[in-house]
């Protein structure tokens, strides 16, 4: 059996820090995942995806992620189920993360400019990521012998 779930996504709100009445750090937070295709006005989908962490790995995401950050998250897929208050059965599915990258920095986040509307800011954003830094210089890269690591 396998139960292996890998995603890429951003977060769209900050991560939930709670604690079990032991004292474990739980962190719950919800990954938007765009799908591969786009729909019948040409528009991209996402799926909403929740995510668990645990422990320490609860408290790092906790202290360090935000809305909006792009972040790989490695896990299992888990069902639960539960009772509500009018008596019916409520199935939740949920990634468990036993791994989080944070894929980008605090300070390399997108930020929106006010002054500029939402889908200008988004082609730059894309312009930004979409750019290869090797591909406008043919010239030799200059590395000394001590940043080799060999």
């Amino acid at each position: 059996m396998l139960n292996r779930v890998v995603l890429i996504g951003r977060l769209t709100k900050d991560p939930e820090l709670r604690y079990t009445p032991n004292g474990v750090a739980v962190a719950t937070f919800t990954l938007a995942v765009d799908r591969n295709f786009t729909n019948q006005q040409g528009q991209r989908e996402a799926d909403f995806i929740p995510v668990v962490t645990w422990r320490g790995l609860a408290e790092n995401v906790a202290n360090y992620l935000k809305k909006g950050r792009l972040t790989a998250v490695e896990g299992r897929m888990q069902t639960r189920n539960y009772e509500n208050n009018e008596g019916k059965k409520v199935y939740i599915t949920e990634v468990i993360a036993d791994n989080v990258r944070f894929l980008e920095s605090a300070n390399n986040q997108y930020k929106q400019d006010p002054q500029v509307s939402p889908q200008v800011n988004r082609q730059n954003q894309t312009d930004r990521y979409e750019q290869d830094p090797f591909s406008d210089d043919n010239s030799p890269i200059d590395i000394s012998d001590d940043d080799l690591p060999f």
